[in-house]
């Protein structure tokens, strides 16, 4: 209860993110290729954000 007006860091976000994209990416790799692709690419941006944020 305590968390409930908590913010989310900007790591949370990223990663929230990062796991709607892939989730996108495993449902439309068994429909669309191409746009399976791109889903992953942006999950590869996103996973890049965040190593830059670890470092």
């Amino acid at each position: 209860m305590f968390g409930l007006f908590k913010k989310k860091s900007e790591k949370e976000k990223l990663n929230d993110q990062y796991k709607k994209l892939l989730a996108e990416y495993h449902k439309l790799s068994t429909i669309d290729r191409k746009k399976a692709d791109q889903k992953m690419a942006e999950a590869e941006e996103v996973a890049k954000k965040m190593d830059a944020i670890n470092e």
